[in-house]
């Protein structure tokens, strides 16, 4: 390994972007397509809950691409890590939303038999 190279050539930064932006994408398009199929049964408050849902989705996609460029940025000075967690709070806060949507549409459908 090179002096100039701090980090390995496994690219593990890129590869931790990549299944953050996968895992953000998957529960921003299931917000949607979950808020979609509910609409009948829960109605507006479906599209709220796609909405929610969908929006911390994004906002995790974008603090996920702002932590890997600290770090690219920190590897390559051979500086500290930064630390943060926002973008794990906001997934998990999608994640929460979805979890809710479900169980009131759960809730719902057993309501009406």
């Amino acid at each position: 390994m090179s002096a100039d190279r701090p980090f390995d050539a496994g690219l593990q930064p890129e590869r931790t972007l990549l299944a953050w932006r996968r895992t953000a994408l998957a529960l921003g398009v299931g917000s949607v397509v979950g808020a979609r199929l509910a609409l009948p049964v829960l109605g507006a408050a479906a599209v709220g809950i796609g909405v929610a849902g969908a929006a911390s989705a994004l906002v995790a996609y974008v603090l996920a691409a702002r932590r890997y460029r600290r770090q690219h940025r920190a590897l390559t000075a051979e500086e500290e890590l930064p630390g943060g967690g926002l973008a794990l709070a906001a997934l998990a806060a999608a994640a929460a939303v979805l979890a809710a949507g479900g169980l009131a549409y759960v809730l719902m459908l057993s309501g009406r038999s």
